[in-house]
Order: C-alpha cells, then structure tokens, then sequence
C-alpha cells in the first residue's frame, strides 16, 4: 500500500508511523491492539484512503516505535501525551480516532484528557478499564506472568497460547490467521513485555466514572461472538450520553480482520455524517 512512512522524534519517544490518504480531507488515527502494529489497519484503510487521510502509529513496545525514556514511558499517561506531542509536530489541531482493544482503552484515555484534540471516537472491542482494586491486583498478577514468559518462552509458542483465548476463537478460524500470526512476530518480545507491565488494564486510571460526563460522540464497536465485551459496551453505551454501540455481526474480538466491509462501512457513515 503506497504511504508516506517516516519517524517522529518527541520527548521520550521516536514514533514510528504512516500516512496514506488524500492529505487534505478528514484525518483519522488508528491506535491498534496489543501485538499490533502499524499495518494492523492496512485492509480498513484501503477502503477509507480515498476519503479519509489515514494516520497509524506503532505505539510503545510495538513495531518500530523506540521508547528513549524508562519504563514509565510505556504507561498510559505519558503514551497519551506522547501522541498529542506526535500529532502537534505533523500540525494535527483535531481528528477523528479509532482504537482497537488496548489502543481503544488509549482512545477512550486521550477522549476523556484531551476532548478538544478529537471530532468523533470509534471504539473497537474496547474498555474504560477495571473498577475495582482486587480485580487490579489479580489483572496486574495475570499480565506480568505474561510478561515474564514473553521474555523466557519461544515468541512463537507464546503467541499461539495468546490466541488459545476464547476471545480469539472466532479469530483462529479466520482464513489469513496466519497472515496474522506471522504480522505479529516483527515485534519484540522485550518490547511486548514493558507494555504489558505498563500499559496493563491493572496499571491504568479508570474511566469508568469519567466516562459519564464525555461529550465526545462515540461509536464502541463490539463483535457478536464476543460476549465479554458487549457486556463491558452495553454498560459504556448506558452511562455514557455520547455513546452508541454497534453489534457487528460475523465477527468476535478482532473485528476489522473478521468483518472489515460492515467495520468500514459503519467507520464511513460514522465519521461522514
């Protein structure tokens, strides 16, 4: 896909990104989900190009993006006012926003801090994080086992166990899971794991109460066959006045990989309107 790919120097970070699209019409970011990168979008954008200016970011941990600072430099907060720094250089006053799991947690964080960066938000398969201190401490526990075996297992082994999640059943079915998988292995182990530790659903700021006074509209996208999820989007989609939520049928977790026309097609009228 022909683009425009280049670096980004900020505070702290050395941000890895592309740029395809007509550069005077609306510009979208996409945030992609753990173990992502920024080609994690490419068949969403080969649809939207024509339309839209489409951004993509590796984010910390992922793909080409260098982190120069420590490890806190992996965390929500300072990730979120690292891309508001990384959208200030390219001349980004205001955008639309699309995340993807952990990216649609970052979303809805850069939503919630910096409303007046951002026209509309898609939400995909996404969450305002954790409510309570013991489900922290037990997610916290989870992720850093899973850090310690990014560093210690065979990448690729670690990669199947991840997708052995009933989250991703739907997923493993999919006829280019292996495209997928192979995607997957041009990141780090290393890395992975400083953004596990970091950017943990445990570690970061619940929105759940914040979420209740955006204004921003919303559009929280969640798979069929996901039902962890549109339990967590109903209850976003209730208390937030801003939000509508969208079953999207054929798909579970990983949406815009298991139904990319309906995804694409929603994201059109959505940010069109």
């Amino acid at each position: 896909m022909k683009g425009y790919r280049e670096i980004v120097k900020v505070d702290n970070y050395q941000f890895h990104y592309s740029l395809i699209g007509k550069l005077r019409s609306p510009i979208i970011l996409f945030l992609h989900g753990f173990l992502g990168d920024c080609h994690e979008f490419d068949r969403v954008i080969a649809l939207l190009a024509k339309d839209f200016c489409c951004l993509t970011v590796d984010l910390p941990g992922h793909g080409k993006t260098i982190v120069t600072g420590g490890n806190e430099y992996y965390t929500m907060g300072n990730t979120a006012l690292g891309l508001i720094q990384f959208l200030n250089i390219l001349n980004i006053d205001k955008c639309f926003l699309v995340g993807y799991s952990m990216g649609g947690r970052l979303a809805l964080y850069l939503t919630i801090i910096f409303p007046h960066r951002f026209n509309k938000v898609v939400l995909e398969s996404a969450s305002p994080g954790l409510k309570t201190q013991e489900e922290k401490l037990l997610r916290i526990a989870r992720d850093t086992q899973l850090a310690e075996e990014l560093e210690a297992t065979d990448f690729r082994r670690f990669l199947n166990n991840w997708y052995e999640q009933a989250i991703f059943s739907s997923l493993k079915e999919h006829r280019d899971f292996d495209i997928i998988l192979e995607r997957r292995l041009n990141n780090k182990p290393s890395e992975l794991a400083k953004s596990l530790r970091n950017l943990s659903t445990g570690i970061q700021p619940s929105l759940w109460e914040k979420i209740q006074y955006n204004q921003i509209p919303l559009l929280l996208f969640v798979g069929e066959y996901d039902d962890q999820f549109k339990l967590i989007n109903q209850e976003m989609a209730a208390i937030s006045k801003g939000a509508e939520l969208k079953l999207i049928k054929n798909s579970g977790h990983n949406i815009h990989w298991e139904n990319v026309i309906d995804f694409t097609g929603e994201i059109g009228k959505f940010y069109g309107s």
